[in-house]
């Protein structure tokens, strides 16, 4: 433990007890030196998580089939059909209108998926590095 502090905290007297007393707390410092790894995982998380909310937005419009005139629903199409694209066409889709689009569901699948995978590689090349340094 070559990372802990030691911190000392005198407390005042008080009528119930007029002797001064000192307690003696270790303060590890680990969280710190990992800081890097969770600084970079937090932002990959939160990169994954916008795209996962704007596909399930575009989800959800479709189920409730949102006007695609409207200039919101149109940029939310527009934002997430690159997404998207490449899962269509993987399973049938009903003739007419779709309520349920299954290459969003996909997607949504898929970027969950390579969010963990993403996390969990830095976690490990970066952790691999925090304990060379150290």
């Amino acid at each position: 433990m070559a990372h802990d502090r030691v911190m000392t905290i005198t407390t005042q007297p008080t009528n119930a007890n007029p002797a001064p007393s000192s307690t003696t707390v270790n303060v590890s410092a680990a969280p710190a030196q990992h800081r890097p790894i969770w600084t970079a995982s937090r932002v990959i998380a939160l990169v994954f998580t916008v795209l996962e909310v704007l596909l399930l937005v575009r989800f959800a419009f479709k189920i409730f089939g949102a006007n695609a005139d409207q200039p919101f629903t149109s940029a939310i199409y527009g934002l997430t059909e690159p997404l998207v694209a490449p899962f269509r066409g993987i399973f049938a889709q009903p003739a007419g209108t779709p309520v349920i689009e299954i290459a969003a569901l996909l997607s949504i699948v898929f970027f969950i998926l390579v969010a963990a995978l993403v996390v969990a590689l830095v976690r490990a090349y970066t952790g691999r590095r925090a304990e060379s340094s150290a």
